[in-house]
Formats: structure tokens, C-alpha cells, sequence
């Protein structure tokens, strides 16, 4: 006769069937397709949330960007007005000795 763990293995195998079309006859019910498209449904809900809240983010980051650049430009500019007036200053005080010394 048949073994008791060859018997075990046919229980299992058959038990797995079974629950495997169950399973399959679960999964394909009407029920089962309107759980489905409500969670569809709630993902497609957050994927738009998370896209508008990107969007959101993305504009500010480019807004700060601008900004910073505008920063930016007005320290350069005046900087370089800062190095130009010290430049001119220093001539004319290069100016100023040099008239010293020859008067």
C-alpha cells in the first residue's frame, strides 16, 4: 500500500488544487473586480496628488532659482562698481602724490 507521507504529499497536492481554483474563482468574482477598480481607482486618486504636489515643488524650486540668481547679478554688480570706484580712487590719489612730489 500507499506510504503515509506519499499520502501526505497527495493530500497536499490535491488541498492545493482545490485551494488554487477556489483561489482563482475568488480572485474572478464580481466582488473581487469592484475591489479591484476601487483600488485603482484610489491609486490613479494619488498618483494625481503626488504629480500636482511635484508640480508645486518644482515651480517653487525654479522661483527660488531665479531669485537667487538675481542675488547674485545684483552682488556682482555691485562689487564690480565697488572694485571701480576703488580703482578710480586709487589713481587719483596716485594723482594727488604725485603732484605732492613735484610741487
Amino acid at each position: 500500500m500507499l506510504e503515509v507521507s506519499t499520502m501526505k504529499k497527495i493530500g497536499l497536492f490535491v488541498g492545493g488544487v482545490l485551494f488554487g481554483t477556489a483561489g482563482v474563482k475568488m480572485l474572478s468574482s464580481k466582488d473581487a473586480k469592484k475591489f479591484y477598480t476601487n483600488c485603482t481607482a484610489a491609486a490613479l486618486r494619488a498618483k494625481d496628488c503626488v504629480m500636482q504636489t511635484a508640480a508645486t515643488v518644482q515651480e517653487n524650486a525654479e522661483d527660488i532659482l531665479a531669485e537667487a540668481q538675481e542675488i547674485n547679478e545684483k552682488r556682482a554688480a555691485e562689487e564690480a562698481a565697488k572694485m571701480e570706484e576703488d580703482a578710480a580712487s586709487d589713481e587719483n590719489a596716485g594723482a594727488e602724490d604725485l603732484k605732492e612730489t613735484e610741487g
